[in-house]
């Protein structure tokens, strides 16, 4: 007589180790960013953070805090550039981090002496002077500098219109 299932032990399947690691947070990103061109883990600029804060390097939440006229370093992923025709040679580029986007005003004569930086940059590093009327906040660029290294093999093309 067969004995009920009840009574029959499960078999055991014995578990390997894996053979690969898991993946670390920023291969994560920088796979989401691969596949959709976003990520619903931290902003890539949030694992950069503890870096940037090293190097004076203010978030876009903290620009706010800041009085009009500061000297100001920040910096973000370029979202937008953007050069009107009709705006004399002005650039305009959007930025953004974790926190938030910061526009920058980008005069005619530092975009032609940084331009490598102004329009090859993924991530961008700015120096310049903070601008702020209400809820109105530029910050207008005396420096640029291309931080997209830091970035490794994250993939996040600008918009940019000419």
């Amino acid at each position: 007589m067969e004995a009920p299932l009840e009574l029959i032990p499960e078999p055991r399947v014995a578990e390997g180790i894996p053979l690969l690691r898991a993946p670390r947070e920023g291969e994560d990103i920088v796979a989401d960013y691969a596949h959709t061109g976003l990520t619903l883990r931290r902003h890539p600029l949030a694992v950069l953070r503890p870096r940037l804060e090293a190097r004076g390097i203010v978030t876009a939440a903290r620009l706010r805090e800041l009085p009009n006229g500061a000297t100001v370093r920040t910096a973000g992923l370029v979202i937008t550039r953007q050069r009107p025709g009709s705006a004399q040679g002005v650039t305009f580029v959007t930025l953004e981090d974790e926190t938030g986007s910061i526009n920058l005003i980008v005069w005619r004569d530092v975009a032609e002496r940084q331009r490598r930086a102004l329009v090859g940059s993924r991530l961008m590093g700015v120096a310049g002077e903070l601008q702020l009327e209400g809820e109105v906040l530029h910050v207008i660029v005396r420096r640029i500098a291309d931080l997209s290294g830091w970035l490794g093999a994250l993939v996040a093309p600008s918009r940019d219109f000419h």
